[in-house]
């Protein structure tokens, strides 16, 4: 390894360790700590995102990363080194503009913000949090006006999620998806086919519930000794390392499938992905994910293409009736793969079927857009976001709880991310067609199972950041990022459930 590299990479590492631990208190924030413990936590992230960014941005790191960078510019480096070197110069040119103190302000408002946040969800009172949402985005303008004031608010942001993604390319792209979605939505409303739901309401039984989500996502491949399943408000994925990677749930004992289940396996794509990077490169973007479009597309084809399946539920139905006999007497399979596969409007992002979700996705992406542009305020969020779904859906929001107030990310200042989830859709359709014709086509689901994973990880899982996300699309699909993949996808397995 070349000698510059090497001492780069010490540096990293130790950089990594006080990440991690911000991960870790973030994670234990959302699933530990008692209600009074909130503002010493906050205190807590903030100081310790505080020591990363002063390390990162020290001229010791810069000294040492710009040894780095004139070995790469000599022809000195390999592939993996010079993934190394070019995208931690990327990052540092970035967190260079950013004033320690800003940094610190920055971190501390966003913690303190996630309690204010879960109580004002809780009460259904977007008025507890919109002072706070309000310095928040007034932050995130600093910010991006820092990093890059040639390009827009907006735009600035959304690289942090997507590297290389515009509004412009995203507003394309949606545009595109919507005038497909649009008419097929309507189709399928006006169907003659009927779905009866009614048994999805349970009672089931939470016990069961957690036993057989762990059961479900240590038979796909989510390695239970190197992850954790805990329970939070709002479902995510939370990695520390390689061999520790923790997704949480929530759980009702009147939805299961979606609240618990769905869920998991959703978070277990995550967990799967973080899980397969290679940890000879851990602390470094060598071993980190590409970009959070393929990180959400590692989830979306793990809960929707695998766990909205009928091969799926060919397998795991028989155990689902025998953990839930009560719930599924007299139901067949047909019956529970139609009712989990129904699609109708509704209120919740996480739990809308996958032909309306983007939609769910699209509408916030024009909202924050908005909002950080200045083109909307704070306090117009509400009423902007009740239009919209009467626009897209042509339903009511009855309360904040169910509308503005039902996503964690902002509270966090993650604006820029809704769009990746969104592409992680696009990517899941191209990438699964390319999987299928490398897969075997008759093999029993277990082993299907572990070969998908298989493919993964050695297309995807492995090449962490060697490659940018449209590069690595081209190189496994071998075309560059198209819709149509998607689109068939809808129309192929929702024609045979609906007759549209």
């Amino acid at each position: 390894m070349n000698l510059a590299v090497a001492v780069l990479r010490d540096k990293l590492l130790g950089l990594q360790h006080l990440g991690s631990m911000n991960a870790l208190l973030s994670w234990d924030q959302q699933v530990n700590v008692p209600a009074k413990g909130y503002e010493a936590r906050a205190q807590l992230m903030a100081h310790v995102s505080g020591l990363y960014h002063r390390n990162f941005t020290s001229s010791e790191f810069e000294t040492v990363l710009m040894q780095a960078q004139e070995a790469m510019d000599r022809g000195e480096l390999n592939e993996d080194e010079s993934c190394i070197v070019r995208e931690t110069l990327c990052d540092f040119v970035k967190s260079k503009k950013l004033p320690n103190e800003f940094v610190d302000e920055l971190s501390l408002t966003c913690a303190r913000a996630h309690d204010f946040w879960a109580r004002a969800r809780k009460n259904s009172d977007f008025g507890l949090f919109a002072p706070h949402l309000e310095k928040i985005v007034e932050l995130k303008r600093q910010e991006a006006e820092l990093v890059n004031p040639s390009d827009s608010w907006y735009d600035v942001l959304l690289d942090d999620f997507e590297p290389g993604l515009t509004s412009d390319k995203a507003e394309k792209t949606f545009t595109e998806l919507k005038k497909f979605l649009v008419p097929f939505v309507s189709k399928i409303a006006n169907s003659s086919v009927k779905t009866d739901r009614s048994f999805l309401k349970g009672p089931w039984d939470i016990g069961k519930q957690k036993k057989f989500a762990k059961m479900v996502l240590t038979r796909i491949g989510f390695d239970l000794d190197a992850g954790h399943m805990g329970t939070s408000l709002h479902p995510f994925c939370q990695e520390l390392h390689p061999s520790d990677v923790r997704i949480t749930v929530r759980y009702k004992k009147d939805d299961f499938v979606e609240q618990c289940l769905m869920s998991a396996i959703h978070e277990s794509g995550h967990g799967m992905y973080e899980q397969g990077l290679p940890v000879e490169y851990f602390g470094t973007p060598r071993g980190e994910a590409v970009s959070l479009g393929i990180h959400e597309f590692n989830s979306r084809l793990w809960e929707n293409y695998i766990g909205r399946s009928h091969l799926f539920w060919e397998y795991f139905f028989p155990e689902l009736k025998l953990y839930f006999s009560e719930v599924l007497a007299g139901v067949s399979l047909e019956s529970f793969y139609k009712a989990i596969n129904c699609v109708r409007p509704s209120l919740i992002r996480v739990d809308a079927d996958e032909v309306t979700y983007n939609l769910h996705v699209i509408f916030r992406f024009e909202i924050e857009k908005d909002l950080i542009g200045g083109h909307l305020t704070v306090n117009d969020l509400p009423r902007a976001w009740n239009q919209k779904v009467a626009d897209y859906f042509g339903i009511e929001v009855d309360k904040d709880a169910n509308g503005v107030l039902q996503d964690i990310h902002w509270s966090e200042g993650s604006f820029g991310y809704f769009p990746t989830y969104a592409l992680g859709n696009l990517y899941a359709a191209q990438f699964c067609n390319a999987a299928m014709a490398d897969l075997p086509e008759k093999i029993l689901p277990e082993e299907f199972f572990k070969l998908l994973l298989g493919w993964l990880r050695t297309n995807v899982h492995s090449k962490g950041k060697l490659y940018s996300a449209a590069e690595l699309v081209k190189r496994v699909t071998g075309q560059e990022l198209s819709v149509s993949y998607f689109q068939e996808y809808l129309q192929t397995k929702y024609s045979g459930i609906y007759g549209v």
